[in-house]
């Protein structure tokens, strides 16, 4: 398996993800630089967390406003299983009602105003795109 973080999705993945029907959720495993670094030259000082978590804020605005929630966030304390290079620093986990619902967020002018925090926080990150099945429904 080979795993590469990514700031953007490319074409076809997006083409894939608006494939999916129904609500979405999304495990986000998150990397940060550990400086933010803006295109701009604002800020040097702020780490990449802290860039990112401007960005987080207001999208988590965003998402309620489409129907969504955050349902989970959390530091990533370690590698229980397996083995890649290095360890992501957090994890989000979102629900969104569609994916085309993220993509209209995303397309948005409220999210294109606070994308440059989330580029400038991220070193990249991994999306995995889930659709629940339930607990009696793991394995089948």
């Amino acid at each position: 398996m080979n795993v590469a973080n990514r700031v953007n999705p490319g074409a076809e993945q997006i083409e894939q993800f608006l494939g999916v029907e129904g609500p979405v959720t999304m495990v986000n495993l998150l990397k940060f630089r550990g400086n933010a670094a803006y295109e701009d030259g604002r800020d040097p000082e702020l780490s990449g967390a802290e860039a990112y978590g401007r960005y987080a804020r207001e999208m988590k605005k965003l998402v309620e406003a489409s129907g969504g929630r955050f349902v989970f966030g959390a530091d990533i304390a370690g590698l229980l299983l397996g083995e890649v290079e290095e360890l992501w620093d957090q994890i989000g986990i979102v629900e969104y009602p569609s994916s085309r619902a993220l993509v209209a967020i995303a397309a948005s002018p409220e999210f294109q105003a606070i994308e440059i925090h989330r580029v400038a926080g991220l070193a990249g990150q991994l999306n995995i795109t889930t659709r629940e099945v339930g607990v009696d429904g793991i394995g089948r």
